[in-house]
């Protein structure tokens, strides 16, 4: 059976928090990655008669962990992130542009890849997936993949910030592409959601995996 996945672009760069259940019928959430405000996605969650069961953060750059204190301490739900971005949660004041204010946090669970998380029924797996930042993850179930900022429809993530390295950013695509079919969903950090095999067919950015060759 398909997962349910609920898209939210949320402000304050239209950053993709997902609310993702077993099934649609699912009573239990998993949260992905949440921007915006707290408020916001708990009403979505109301609306879809479903309780926040666990928090998946790929990576701690701001725009991924606006909501995250707020959101952990109403629900009460574990928070999952990468232990390499630790401090990205901590002290997000260090890492946060002017006129933006995220509220700490800390993370019940600290990731490195290669675990599985059980929560709301669904079983991810927890793929290491860095080049974007510098432990990003990706968690990955029933045929569908939540990559945060590494791979998008048509282009991947930058690597011109702090941590930031092309070779590895498409050293952890070509994980991702070794590691899940070609058919597999992917739910990117911005934008419309995509496959696996269709961005190795069409992506400008990954012409050097369509050769075989190694990236520079």
């Amino acid at each position: 059976m398909a997962l349910a996945v609920d898209q939210l672009p949320l402000p304050p760069l239209q950053t993709n928090t997902y609310i993702v259940r077993a099934s649609a019928a699912a009573r239990e959430a998993v949260v992905v990655d949440p921007s915006g405000d707290a408020a916001t996605i708990r009403l979505r969650l109301a609306a879809l008669g479903a309780r926040c069961a666990a928090i998946l953060v790929t990576h701690g750059h701001f725009d991924h962990i606006v909501s995250l204190a707020d959101l952990a301490e109403g629900t009460d739900a574990p928070v999952y992130a990468p232990e390499g971005e630790r401090a990205l949660l901590e002290h997000p004041a260090t890492f946060t542009p002017p006129g933006i204010e995220i509220r700490p946090s800390t993370a019940d669970v600290l990731l490195s890849g290669g675990e599985t998380i059980e929560a709301a029924g669904i079983a991810f797996a927890v793929t290491p997936v860095p080049g974007h930042s510098p432990a990003h993850l990706a968690y990955g179930a029933d045929g569908e993949v939540f990559s945060g900022d590494v791979l998008f429809a048509g282009s991947v993530g930058r690597t011109d910030l702090p941590g930031g390295d092309w070779g590895t950013l498409e050293a952890s695509i070509r994980r991702l592409m070794d590691t899940y079919p070609p058919d597999t969903v992917v739910h990117p950090g911005h934008g419309p959601q995509t496959t696996l095999g269709a961005e190795l067919a069409r992506n400008p950015f990954l012409a050097d995996l369509r050769a075989g060759r190694p990236g520079g």
